[in-house]
């Protein structure tokens, strides 16, 4: 079957394009991309503006007729952190609804975190043994732990590179004083979350998922995508250390010319690095697996699993 996976996040709406059936490699046909900056366009009050509404709903109907001429059978469209955290959501997702026939589903971060979970022990198979997964979005951080395709643990943080650049680091660059007092916060805020996490073990794999991660791996010394998906890339924490120390010195413009980083993702990259850095000396893990599979994979993955009978997939006009 083909199958049409709408993915409205904080930064970017991508529809993604697969020809897929149970048991087998999904294969994707066509990917394609908008920046929205969903998460920049919430108004004092957290509501998502008018215009925000406006670009959401005309990117949604044109995507929605991409997926319909691609030939998909079924949409799977969903929401994430920007969505699911205004306070106006249920207004945006019917004027969604009514002006293109599209049913956002909004996904919460834990079902995030299983879904991206699932996705990983897919790519790695069983032999990975327990697996440690981090997840950094615009809006939240997802991590999960566990021997299964279900994660034993899954949390959901508010600590996205998104959200965390608008909070934190508006100046440009942040200023080596602004970018301690953020490690000091994000070392005080992962210490419950990562008590969670290690009632389940030690993990014998850490997985890294996102396009932060993909990003930082690749400004590391990690090869770049034209390499394929199955060259394996990691990331180490000494050579993030290293990174933050010169990033964190540069302007959002001249982020911007590094390889590996988007004019749409460069404001913050250095909030991601912070995000990640916190994170896996938090988990004591000192390097960490770049999985190609994330998030719309498990959708992909789950939606064949349940034979047609997913509660995520509408219809396309």
């Amino acid at each position: 079957m083909r199958l049409g996976v709408l993915d409205v996040g904080s930064n970017t709406v991508h529809l993604l394009v697969v020809d897929a059936h149970r048991g087998g490699h999904p294969l994707p046909m066509s990917s394609t991309k908008a920046t929205l900056r969903l998460s920049e366009n919430i108004d004092d009050a957290g509501r998502i503006t008018r215009t925000g509404e406006d670009r959401l709903v005309s990117t949604v109907d044109e995507f929605a007729s991409i997926a319909k001429t691609s030939g998909c059978g079924e949409l799977m469209a969903f929401a994430t952190s920007a969505v699911r955290d205004a306070d106006n959501s249920e207004a945006v997702l019917a004027a969604v609804r009514e002006k293109t026939g599209v049913e956002l589903e909004v996904l919460s971060g834990v079902d995030e975190a299983r879904l991206t979970f699932l996705a990983v022990r897919r790519w790695y198979g069983w032999s990975a043994g327990r697996i440690l997964n981090l997840d950094i979005g615009g809006g939240s951080l997802e991590l999960s732990i566990g021997h299964d395709e279900d994660p034993d643990v899954a949390v959901s943080l508010q600590l996205g590179a998104g959200r965390l650049t608008r909070d934190w680091l508006q100046a440009d660059p942040p200023g080596k004083r602004r970018v301690a007092v953020l490690r000091d916060w994000l070392e005080a805020e992962l210490v419950d979350p990562v008590k969670e996490l290690n009632t389940v073990g030690a993990p014998d794999l850490a997985v890294g998922t996102s396009k932060t991660f993909r990003s930082l791996a690749r400004l590391t010394g990690a090869a770049p995508s034209g390499a394929g998906p199955r060259v394996r890339r990691t990331l180490t924490s000494s050579g993030l250390r290293q990174l933050i120390a010169f990033i964190s010195r540069m302007t959002s413009s001249d982020r911007a010319e590094l390889e590996g980083v988007s004019i749409d993702r460069s404001p913050q990259l250095v909030a991601g690095a912070l995000i990640a850095e916190a994170a896996m000396r938090a988990l004591q893990v000192e390097t960490i697996d770049i999985c190609p599979w994330a998030l719309r994979e498990g959708l992909i993955l789950r939606k064949l699993d349940t034979e047609m009978g997913g509660d995520l997939v509408v219809s396309t006009r």
